[in-house]
């Protein structure tokens, strides 16, 4: 079973597929537990459940099928270990990025360091949370994502560049430093329009101020360092793994955070065990420094039955995402808007 928006936030349908025969067996108006609990009572004989970490989905099985099989979605579990993932990497952005360029002190460096000593200093007084956000005219969770670390450092984040046009002549500019250190911003600026450079001096002189141009390699973004580490070993460039195991070499919360991402892959493959690992996963990871790993690991926990199904049994809930992804794409639910209700989308949804 799994969601999809009649409605974006508004209102929701509910698909069901057999699980072995991928064949579309129903569409419920609504994701809630007491739709599913009416469709399973009218239903009886379900002895396995595929779905996402949905609460109210398992409420409505647990309500009618107590001793049913409960399995969780492997995609989603991959899913949501990316998302942690990726806020692990930028809140140590400050030392991977000691392996390139270092990273630009500007204002909104200034301004965390500020904003964080503030929060800091009213709660050293006695103040509350919620006070401190009145006084300083922060949300609530703004202070509290400032007052949970302990050092000013792990807010900061690394620039994140994006390709510019003055990189294809950086080799030379960096030739022409070398040579002459005093060299003026304008003289190189009409050295490289000789040579075809189509940009600007101001997105010159940006380019060489931030730091970009003396560095050894151009600087990642956190989005993009995550995406090596989370793409197969096998499936990197040599020029991507050495970047990414030099990344990572330099922050040890980012070597630990990578023998993570690696040993939980190695159990979306189902396999007899895999529940044991997983206890050992994460035990591991809640021994690390890695906060937003153990928010995901407290996740698992409050699923763990289901979770454990997912990485021991063979079943999955791809099918139902294969049949969401074709009523988009097909443009079903577009084609429809507006002119008919319902029933008929659920007609041309099962017999499509």
């Amino acid at each position: 079973m799994d969601d999809f928006a009649l409605r974006r936030r508004h209102r929701y349908a509910t698909i069901l597929i057999d699980v072995e025969t991928r064949r579309r067996v129903d569409v419920l108006p609504g994701r809630g537990a007491d739709v599913l609990e009416a469709w399973l009572r009218a239903h009886p004989g379900v002895e396995v459940v595929c779905r996402d970490g949905s609460g109210a989905y398992a409420e409505g099985v647990r309500r009618v099928l107590p001793d049913a099989q409960q399995v969780g979605d492997r995609w989603h579990l991959w899913h949501n270990l990316a998302e942690a993932v990726r806020q692990e990497v930028a809140a140590h952005s400050t030392c991977w990025a000691t392996a390139g360029p270092p990273p630009t002190e500007g204002p909104r460096a200034q301004t965390t360091r500020q904003r964080w000593q503030q929060v800091h200093d009213l709660l050293d007084q006695g103040v509350g949370l919620l006070d401190c956000a009145r006084r300083l005219s922060l949300s609530l969770n703004t202070v509290k994502r400032y007052a949970r670390v302990p050092e000013p450092e792990r807010l900061i984040r690394a620039p994140a560049f994006r390709p510019t046009l003055v990189d294809p002549y950086r080799d030379y500019l960096r030739g022409r430093r070398a040579e002459e250190p005093a060299v003026p911003v304008l003289r190189l600026f009409r050295e490289i329009r000789e040579q075809g450079y189509t940009g600007s001096h101001n997105l010159l002189v940006r380019y060489i101020n931030q730091g970009r141009l003396d560095g050894d390699q151009p600087a990642i973004s956190p989005r993009a360092l995550t995406r090596l580490l989370l793409t197969r070993p096998d499936a990197l460039t040599d020029a991507q793994r050495d970047r990414l195991d030099q990344l990572t070499a330099a922050c040890p919360e980012m070597t630990l955070l990578a023998g993570l991402v690696r040993g939980f892959a190695a159990l979306l493959d189902p396999a007899d065990g895999n529940d044991d690992r997983l206890t050992a996963w994460i035990t591991t990871a809640q021994a690390a420094d890695l906060p937003h790993l153990h928010a995901y690991t407290r996740g698992l926990d409050l699923d763990r039955d289901a979770v454990n199904n997912a990485l021991t049994l063979p079943y999955s809930n791809g099918g139902t995402e294969g049949v969401n992804t074709k009523t988009k794409t097909k443009k079903i639910m577009r084609q429809m808007h507006g002119r008919a209700g319902f029933p008929l989308l659920r007609h041309r949804i099962l017999l499509d």
